[in-house]
This record gives C-alpha cells, sequence and structure tokens, in this order.
C-alpha cells in the first residue's frame, strides 16, 4: 500500500501541473485582462470589453489585444505610455507568458498565491474570509445527503416494486426535475417572508448582532439561518445518490452468495449489513470525491446570490469577471490539489471497508 500511495502522490504532480497549463494557456485568449480594466474604472466605470472594441471612453483609449495576455496600448490619447508601461509592470505582464506561468508555479509550490489585483488582500486571507460559506453549505449539504440516502437507498433496494418504493421514486424524480435555485426561490417566497410565511431568515449565515448571544443561542441561530440555503443546495443530490445506493444494493442481493448466507439461516439484517453493505459501498464511495469537491469547493453562485451568502461561488465569479488572476489560478491550484488529495483518501477507503481490495497488484 505505501507503494501504491507514493505513486498516486507523484502521479499529482503531472495532472496538477497539466490542470494549470490549460487554464493559464486558455485565459491568454481572453480578452479584458486587469489592465483594461483598470483603464476602464479610469474611463468612469466603464465596460472594459467596450475598450477592447475600440468604442473607448472619455480617455479615447484604444487597444490591440495580442495572444499571451499582454495588451499593447495604441494611441491612448490622455494617458502617458510611461503610465501604461508601469501599470502592465504592476501586473506582471511586461514578462512573457512562459516566464510568467513559470514564476507562478514557483510561487505556488511555496504556497506563495500572491495578493488579489483589485482587492489588497492575500488571496489566502480572501479565500478563508469566504469559506464559512462554503463550509456551511458543502459540509451540511454533503452530510445530510449521505445520512437520507443510503439508508432510503437500503430500504428501497429491500422493498423493490412495492408501493414505498413506487412513491418515493416519484417525490425523488420531482426533486431531481426542479432545478435548485428555482427550488432556492420557492422556499424563500414560502418560508422567509416572500409572501407567505416568515419562519426563517433571508439572509446571511447569522443574526447581526450574534456577537451578543450565549452559545446556545449562537448555535440556533446558525441552524435558523442556514435551514433554508442547505435544504436547497441539497435537494438535486438526493435523487442521484438514492439511486445509486438502490441499485448497487439490488445488484449485490441477487448474487449467488446472498443466497447462499440466507440458506445457512442467517438474518436478513445479517446478511444486509454483514455481507451486502461492505461489496455495495464501494460504488457509492467511489463517487464521494466529484460529490465532496464540487458541493464543497464549487459553490453555488445562484444560491448564494439569492441568499445573500458571500461565499467561494461568488468569489469565483467576480475574480473571472475582474480577471483577477491571482484568485482564479490560485484557488483552482488549491482546490485541484484538495481534490487529487480526497482522491486517494477515497482509494484508501476501499481498502477499509473490504480488506480484500489490493491496489499494489495492480499494474501501473
Amino acid at each position: 500500500m505505501a507503494a501504491y500511495i507514493f505513486r498516486r502522490l507523484l502521479l499529482m504532480i503531472p495532472t496538477l501541473l497539466g490542470i494549470m497549463v490549460i487554464n493559464f494557456t486558455l485565459v491568454q485568449f481572453v480578452p479584458g485582462g486587469p489592465v483594461e480594466q483598470v483603464l476602464a474604472q479610469l474611463e468612469g466605470g466603464g465596460d472594459a470589453f467596450a475598450n477592447i472594441s475600440g468604442s473607448g471612453g472619455d480617455l479615447g483609449v484604444e487597444t490591440n489585444v495580442v495572444s499571451g495576455g499582454s495588451e499593447r496600448y495604441v494611441g491612448a490619447r490622455g494617458l502617458p505610455e510611461e503610465f501604461i508601461k508601469e501599470l502592465e509592470a504592476q501586473f506582471g505582464f511586461d514578462k512573457p507568458p512562459l516566464e510568467r506561468f513559470l514564476n507562478m508555479m514557483w510561487n505556488y509550490m511555496r504556497f506563495d498565491f500572491g495578493e488579489s489585483y483589485f482587492r489588497s488582500i492575500s488571496v489566502v486571507d480572501l479565500v478563508l474570509e469566504k469559506m464559512p460559506v462554503s463550509i456551511t453549505l458543502g459540509l451540511w449539504s454533503t452530510l445530510i445527503a449521505y445520512l437520507v440516502s443510503i439508508p432510503l437507498g437500503i430500504r428501497k433496494a429491500v422493498r423493490d416494486g412495492s408501493d414505498f418504493d413506487t412513491w418515493t421514486s416519484g417525490i425523488i424524480i420531482v426533486a431531481y426535475a426542479i432545478p435548485g435555485f428555482l427550488f432556492a426561490i420557492l422556499l424563500l417566497v414560502l418560508f422567509a417572508g416572500g409572501s407567505y410565511f416568515q419562519w426563517f431568515p433571508a439572509r446571511g449565515l447569522t443574526s447581526a448582532e450574534w456577537d451578543t448571544f450565549g452559545p446556545i443561542r449562537k448555535v440556533l441561530d446558525y441552524f435558523h439561518h442556514i435551514a433554508l440555503p442547505v435544504l436547497a443546495s441539497t435537494i438535486a443530490a438526493f435523487a442521484t445518490l438514492t439511486l445509486l445506493t438502490k441499485n448497487s444494493f439490488l445488484d449485490e442481493i441477487k448474487k449467488q452468495y446472498v443466497t447462499t448466507a440466507k440458506a445457512k439461516g442467517l438474518s436478513e439484517n445479517a446478511v444486509l449489513y454483514g455481507h451486502v453493505f461492505r461489496n455495495a459501498m464501494l460504488i457509492i464511495i467511489s463517487g464521494f470525491p466529484a460529490l465532496f469537491v464540487s458541493v464543497f469547493f464549487g459553490g453555488s453562485l445562484i444560491i448564494e446570490t439569492i441568499f445573500s451568502l458571500d461565499g467561494l461561488g461568488r468569489l469565483g465569479f467576480e475574480a473571472a469577471l475582474n480577471r483577477d488572476y491571482p484568485v482564479i489560478f490560485g484557488t483552482l491550484f488549491v482546490f485541484t490539489l484538495i481534490g487529487l488529495v480526497v482522491g486517494l483518501l477515497s482509494d484508501l477507503m476501499y481498502v477499509w471497508i473490504d480488506p480484500r481490495i489490493d491496489f499494489e497488484s495492480r499494474e501501473t
């Protein structure tokens, strides 16, 4: 197992490097870099993309975007050429793309992610500032989805074809068909003072006077605020995980070893949880890394916006909109690395659940 873990750790290096190279290359061809964002603000808050098209503003800045991510400004009326060169140097665009990429990766290897272009705060501090929202949505959504879907899927497998299986499948399919943002709006209208009841707050993770509360009231206030956004972000995950659990258990229940165990006089629960459970859970565990990373770190921009939550979803959207490259690439590097580590932990959980699995015997 030690050799397998070592090989997986080595494979993370080219995987992470490849992802960074692809995204860095794609960004070079996207118009409207941070220099143009600053020029647009100097022109009175205009759109940087309007400058690219040559429409200009009060200062009449015309741009010619070339590959490699640097911008060459031709005939910038009202802006000295020296000022534009200083601006490019400030953002690091006075260097060729390859040199910028190598410098960036060298800093990232030392976990130095720099500062945001437009917020005067380090990328690490910025992510930590937004992390509570993502932790709330991701952690509770994943936990609730597994706690509800796995027992429900097992029950549906045991009672396959029954009335319980039929009506629960109908509810699950309807829930899966409803987009998360639409369900969030429905919850907001019904239970957050939209048109009917005001049982839950409509914004934020805590109340404004949260610091003055006692410990128990702080916990209750926190859960009172997160109930609706967590439910909205979890609703779609129920269907996939429940049906996956059901089908996985059904496949195992139909196998010969289950019939043999029952013939030996073992009870249904002993067969189900002593033999079937370990084998059926393997496929469910295999999907955990993708679910964990997508829910925990991807963030939900729409749900965060609907419930006025300032998390990683909105951070990523604003960083892409403003061309805040340190935030874009810094978060991409960290979250990709975490995703690869979670994938490795998923393989180790395979062995923990079923010791018969031996990754060392696999050919590399």
